[in-house]
């Protein structure tokens, strides 16, 4: 039997070293992301309280079963982006290509479903200007629209990075993948206050 030295921990525990992936500086994107949208989040909620009955009539003309969709199209493209880092990490690359094209696919289908969603309210009358549930509705999907179509610059990144051996880089793949979860996490938010919460 093989004895370890008081300075020398044992192996199990040098493999459970905790692994942050990605860069810091996104890390710190997303915290700075999570205090921004948790205040906007605040507000929506304030004013909800203040204007129940407005609140409630206008959330019943969105339709529930859109916003489902676009939760479960963002949820797989998560899912995408996860198997596309553990494929990298494997060293699977061509497999880690595909789930970030499944990755941008499934953006493209959230953001079309919403588009098309903003043209059918715009249709029925509801604007920016309708009431003050609609600007909180138009102002939140819109920015988180933003934030998905900087995150198909960054899913590009990423496979620009893993289309050459010259360039592989594992911590940009998953610092891509931290950004897109982080899109994803958001809306999944948004989702909740604007079409669940009543």
């Amino acid at each position: 039997m093989t004895l370890t030295g008081a300075g020398s921990p044992p192996q199990p525990l040098e493999a459970a070293t905790k692994f942050v992936p990605g860069q810091p500086d996104m890390w710190l994107f997303v915290l700075f992301e999570s205090l921004l949208f948790t205040g906007y989040f605040s507000v929506y909620l304030l004013t909800r309280t203040q204007n129940q009955e407005l609140f409630l009539q206008s959330q019943a003309h969105l339709d529930l079963r859109i916003g489902v969709f676009n939760t479960i199209a963002l949820l797989l493209s998560s899912w995408a982006i996860a198997q596309c880092v553990q494929a990298a990490r494997a060293g699977a690359y061509r497999t880690a290509l595909t789930n970030v094209f499944l990755t941008i696919f499934f953006g493209l289908v959230f953001l079309v479903a919403k588009v098309l969603e903003w043209i059918m309210e715009i249709g029925r009358g509801n604007t920016f200007t309708t009431n003050e549930f609609f600007q909180h509705y138009f102002f939140l999907t819109s920015i988180h629209c933003i934030h998905v179509l900087i995150g198909f610059i960054v899913l590009g990144v990423v496979v620009y990075q893993l289309k050459s051996p010259a360039r592989r880089s594992q911590q940009l793949v998953e610092t891509g993948a931290t950004y897109w979860h982080t899109v994803d996490f958001l809306w999944v938010l948004i989702f909740a206050l604007l079409y669940v919460v009543r």
